[in-house]
């Protein structure tokens, strides 16, 4: 356990330096969420719909729901970056170290995880002017969440980048029809519940749904919803399963070509 502690470390560091070195890069990574909190989250509290989970706050149902986004359009495209090492050589090198296969999918993992974390308070300051009534240790839990659903939705995108080696064509066709159906179909910008009965049906099979929820339940100091349990339930199964395909794959790709 010390050696792979040392060696997700090592992966977080080598992953995490570009970030420190251009830290703008995580604002401008975050522009749509930002467009989304600011123009439509303003003009849906101008329209004075009681969406708040029951406090009739717009924004304490709104802002959760662009955390949830930022993790569907940051996390879940992480592969592109391993893609792009695969393709380049980069990880060929690493692969031939004793670094754990293991720590290369914790440590990428962990990375997008601080980066979501960065942006999450980021969003949430930046709502706090704009009318939003801040629930402080709501708001810690509902990151938390959020940070097990990036671990599992990065874990995923890395299983995905490595399943579309070489051209990547997969892993951008993939995604590009995921993330927008995904978000729509869990009510990040407006109530599921508003559309018709074959909607919500689909909504329910939905994971991120559940996440939806629990954050919005969350954010608003709810700690006892039911909501908050099945979110969590939900956030964990991605997380094992994206964690446990992803170390299976990063396996698979150390191996010479041909053998078993």
């Amino acid at each position: 356990m010390p050696r792979l502690a040392r060696d997700v470390a090592t992966v977080f560091s080598r992953e995490i330096a570009p970030e420190l070195r251009s830290p703008v890069g995580i604002v401008l990574s975050m522009g749509q969420p930002l467009l989304f909190l600011v123009l439509f989250g303003s003009m849906l509290a101008g329209t004075g719909a009681n969406l708040g989970a029951g406090t009739g706050d717009v924004w304490q149902w709104f802002v959760p729901g662009i955390l949830v986004m930022m993790c569907l359009m940051g996390p879940l495209s992480a592969g592109h970056g391993l893609l792009g090492e695969l393709n380049g050589g980069q990880m060929e090198r690493f692969l031939v170290t004793p670094v754990s296969r293991t720590s290369l999918v914790l440590g990428r993992t962990a990375k997008d995880a601080a980066t979501l974390f960065a942006q999450a308070v980021l969003i949430t300051v930046v709502a706090l002017p704009l009318g939003m009534s801040l629930h402080l240790p709501g708001a810690l839990a509902t990151i938390a969440l959020l940070i097990i659903l990036a671990v599992g939705l990065s874990a995923l995108s890395c299983v995905l980048a490595i399943s579309s080696r070489p051209d990547g064509n997969l892993f951008w066709l993939v995604t590009q029809m995921l993330i927008f159906p995904v978000m729509m179909l869990s009510g990040i910008l407006l109530p599921v519940d508003a559309g018709p009965g074959w909607l919500s049906a689909v909504a329910a099979i939905n994971p991120v749904t559940y996440v939806v929820d629990a954050a919005r339940a969350l954010f608003a100091g709810d700690f006892l919803n039911a909501s908050v349990l099945h979110g969590l339930i939900a956030a964990t199964a991605l997380a094992t399963t994206g964690l446990i395909l992803s170390t299976r794959a990063m396996k698979r790709c150390g191996r010479p070509m041909g053998s078993a």
